[in-house]
């Protein structure tokens, strides 16, 4: 999607690898054998990030790697760019907004806590993007990060402060802050917030994982609107995945209807069929429960088995968005999906250009991607402690740290609070760079 676009950078850009690979080095270790309990009983109702955790529980990646998958559907980006009609170019941020949490699906294991100063950059050519991010906050966590289209046609950002919470038998990761997408073409802005994602069973049983809340995509332009509903799976699972909602304007008029599931598809369909059809399934339902006197038993926190395992499509829906399948080795490798397996390799001359506090030379999350689980934990609480005589240190001569590729300052469009990137980044002059690792 890049062809003959060269972003000023020439070889300088280039971060080395043009054949990515499929698997990672080594299969992930069972986790069977370790209770999370032992350490999670003493936290409940308590912010999650304050609490240490063995290792075992990680994937080999940082969190500022696993923000870079919101990038997984950026076609989805390019597609909005070249269309004409400002209801189609909301119906495919839309359908990019989903997207970008569906490979959270059944990714159980926790990335890895960025370090303060911590950075990662992504450059893609065959999918048209640059991608940095910075760790720009300890306490609270703050990740902030900027993607821009090689083809100048969009700029995507924002910062993510996951506020994290355990509830007894699940946590619950609330996503705060803003994203922000620019469609340079057209002069638009887009800002929305993401779900909130919960991990159920983190105690005996299966692990899965729901989403739920609302999520708002202002046109900022146009004050076109979408609002879709992330529902919760509900007593029976009927629900389970499900996505749906309306882009509307200004004066709240319904343009059009979307729905789906965030772990496999996205449609449009005219409001007034939508609508329809929902009536006549509510009362499809209402019949249903009538017949067989439902036991109301209290709400279990098993993974409740979907009626279905696809959406149905109404008539004369429009397929928006549909999820690649996972590769084949995806269940050995942390549920990881294709683009989320290249997202830590590294070769000598991608070494040679990334800034050393690129998370890919990060010892404790190479250590357990190449399956040395005992030298992950070890390093892991080398550089937990090795970051807190930093702090220490910097309290006691009153020095304050200074992020280096993000300022703070308020969004341009919503004016939130937000994380602003600073720029030069790929001009690649990294010089007094802290020592994290």
């Amino acid at each position: 999607m890049s062809e003959g676009k060269d972003c000023g950078g020439g070889d300088a850009l280039s971060n080395g690898i043009k054949k990515h690979r499929t698997s990672l080095p080594s299969p992930m270790f069972s986790r069977n054998d370790f209770s999370i309990w032992s350490i999670l009983r003493k936290c409940i109702g308590m912010e999650l990030s304050k609490i240490t955790m063995p290792v075992i529980f990680n994937e080999p990646l940082s969190f500022l790697q696993r923000l870079t998958e919101y990038m997984e559907h950026t076609y989805l980006i390019h597609k909005a760019s070249s269309l004409s009609d400002p209801v189609e170019r909301m119906q495919c941020v839309a359908a990019f907004a989903v997207s970008a949490v569906a490979s959270q699906w059944e990714r159980t294991g926790k990335p890895f806590n960025p370090l303060l100063g911590e950075t990662y950059e992504l450059v893609r050519d065959d999918l048209g993007f640059r991608l940095i991010s910075e760790q720009v906050s300890h306490h609270p966590p703050i990740s902030a990060f900027h993607a821009e289209g090689l083809n100048n046609d969009f700029i995507f950002h924002g910062s993510i402060y996951p506020k994290l919470k355990f509830w007894g038998k699940s946590v619950e990761a609330e996503p705060k802050g803003t994203i922000t997408l620019e469609l340079l073409e057209h002069n638009e802005a887009y800002t929305w917030t993401n779900p909130t994602c919960c991990v159920h069973n983190i105690i005996v049983g299966k692990l899965w994982i729901e989403q739920y809340g609302n999520m708002e995509i202002i046109n900022h332009k146009t004050g076109d609107k979408c609002v879709l509903n992330f529902k919760p799976c509900g007593l029976f699972g009927k629900e389970l995945h499900k996505v749906e909602g309306y882009i509307q304007d200004k004066s709240k008029k319904k343009l059009c209807a979307l729905y789906g599931k965030w772990t496999e598809c996205l449609y449009s369909v005219d409001p007034a069929t939508f609508d329809a059809y929902k009536k006549n399934d509510k009362k499809n339902t209402e019949e249903k429960k009538n017949s067989k006197q439902m036991s109301t038993s209290e709400e279990s926190d098993e993974m409740p088995m979907p009626d279905s395992e696809s959406v149905f499509v109404i008539p004369g829906s429009v397929l928006l968005w549909r999820i690649a399948p996972r590769p084949p080795n995806s269940a050995q490798m942390y549920n990881f999906t294709s683009f989320a397996m290249v997202l830590n390799e590294v070769d000598k001359e991608m070494e040679s250009v990334i800034p050393k506090t690129d998370c890919r030379l990060r010892p404790d999350i190479r250590a357990m991607e190449n399956g040395e689980i005992d030298q992950a934990s070890e390093e892991k609480k080398r550089l937990e402690e090795k970051q807190r005589a930093a702090r220490k240190n910097r309290s006691k001569s009153e020095e304050d740290w200074k992020t280096r590729w993000f300022h703070q300052g308020p969004n341009p469009y919503n004016g939130a609070q937000d994380w602003i990137y600073s720029g030069s980044y790929w001009d690649r002059n990294y010089f007094n760079l802290p020592d994290i690792y």
